[in-house]
Order: structure tokens, then C-alpha cells, then sequence
């Protein structure tokens, strides 16, 4: 029998995975569309929600760094990926209902999303917002029971001082990944912003942008979240041997 030989990991690789569509409720009565990743054969040991960026400005529930995610992790790493669209906003998974709230009626969205990881009983569950949904995550997290939150790309437009103050001493941990050619919000500013979470997991990255294109980009950021959701599955592999006929 010959061996399968090794697949590259990048941008256009999906591992394999137990995929689902599904439909989050909001308590305002909205259908949001979205998808459910888990390890092919194995439960998860935590699960990822993210929250996508502005929609906007484009962002929706496939934008890249979340496809990717959701089309690596379960097989990496071993954990649920949920990923969804924000009310108003359409992927080629469909257009969930209702428009855009700037961040406001978007805890309705996040609710749902948290009533559906306990109603499938998903594991500790970590919230990872991209730029606008870190917005989200800040201004409205700490009303879930929730593992932790990582900031990728945080703009910290719409999230006031007072918002972000809540998080210090609550004992959930808070990661900020910063780009250092960050569009909106650089690592020196950054810094000064978060002071007010004194004990905030800050990480610059040196070449990074808002954006994170590219597979270096993209590698370090799963790897920074991995670190903190199941450091055993690190380091994550650049290449997928599939499992021989």
C-alpha cells in the first residue's frame, strides 16, 4: 500500500471535519445563518465563537483568518469552530435577517450564538473577535459565561474606556493581538488603551497588519490563539498527511 503523500497547509486546504449549517435565534426574533466545525472523530476540547469584522466594510462570516480557522482547527487542534454572519449580512452561507447595529443590537446576535454553544453543550468556550467583532466582544462578552476573549486586530472605536475597564479583575482572560501596521489602533497606543486591564495578554506582532494577509500572518495568528485555547496541539503543522484507503 502506498503511503498518501503530505499536503501543504494553505489558504484553499480544508482538513477534514464534521460541518454543519446551522441557524442561531435572536431574543428580537432574527434568523442568522451560520456554521458549526468539529474534530472529525474525536469531541472537541473547547470551541471557538468568532465574531467577524465590519459588515461594512466586507467583513462576514467567511473572512479569511475565521474560514481559515474553521477549516484547520477541528483537524489541528481539536476544537469546535462557530462561526456565523451578523444580522444584516450576507456569505455564500445566506443573509442573516434584520441590519446592521453598529455594535449595539449585535448582543443579540452574540446571545444567540452563546444559547446555542450551551444547548449543543460545546466546551469552553472562547470568544474571538476580528477587528469590528472585537467591538462586540468587549462591549458585551462579559454577560456570558465565557473561558476568555482574543482581540485580533482591536480598533477600540466603539468600545468606550469604561467598557473595556469591567474586564480588569473579573478572572477572565483577555488577549489582545495587535499588528504592528495596524490600520486603526497601533501597539504603543494600544498599550496605553489596555492599561486599564492591567492584567491583559498583550501581543504585538512585528509585520503585521489589520488585515493579515498572507499564510505567515495567518499561521501566527492561529497559533497565537491556539497557545491560549489548547497549547498541547502546538506547534500546529504546515503539512496534512491524509489517512491512507
Amino acid at each position: 500500500m502506498t503511503e498518501p503523500a503530505p499536503i501543504r497547509i494553505s489558504s484553499s486546504v480544508m482538513l477534514p471535519a464534521r460541518r454543519e449549517d446551522i441557524e442561531l435565534r435572536t431574543a428580537d426574533g432574527l434568523r442568522l445563518v451560520g456554521e458549526l466545525a468539529l474534530p472529525e472523530s474525536r469531541p472537541p476540547v473547547a470551541t471557538l465563537v468568532f465574531l467577524h469584522p465590519l459588515p461594512t466594510a466586507g467583513g462576514f462570516m467567511d473572512s479569511h483568518i475565521i474560514r481559515k480557522a474553521a477549516a484547520r482547527l477541528p483537524a489541528l487542534a481539536d476544537l469546535a469552530v462557530l462561526r456565523f454572519n451578523f444580522r444584516g449580512v450576507t456569505s455564500p452561507r445566506g443573509t442573516s435577517e434584520g441590519a446592521f447595529g453598529d455594535g449595539i443590537t449585535e448582543a443579540e446576535d452574540l446571545a444567540a450564538a452563546m444559547a446555542f454553544v450551551a444547548e449543543r453543550g460545546l466546551p469552553t468556550p472562547w470568544l474571538v473577535g476580528w477587528s469590528f467583532g472585537t467591538e462586540v466582544a468587549l462591549k458585551h462578552g462579559l454577560e456570558h459565561a465565557i473561558a476568555g476573549a482574543i482581540l485580533l486586530s482591536p480598533p477600540l472605536r466603539r468600545t468606550t474606556s469604561d467598557e473595556l475597564a469591567l474586564w480588569a479583575g473579573r478572572g477572565v482572560p483577555l488577549v489582545a493581538v495587535v499588528p504592528e501596521h495596524d490600520d486603526f489602533l497601533r501597539p504603543d497606543e494600544a498599550r496605553q488603551q489596555f492599561a486599564v486591564v492591567p492584567e491583559v495578554d498583550f501581543v504585538a506582532v512585528e509585520e503585521g497588519k489589520h488585515l493579515w494577509v498572507g499564510e505567515k500572518q495567518t499561521f501566527r495568528v492561529l497559533t497565537e490563539i491556539v497557545e491560549r485555547v489548547n497549547p498541547a496541539a502546538l506547534p500546529l503543522p504546515t503539512e496534512w498527511t491524509p489517512p491512507a484507503a
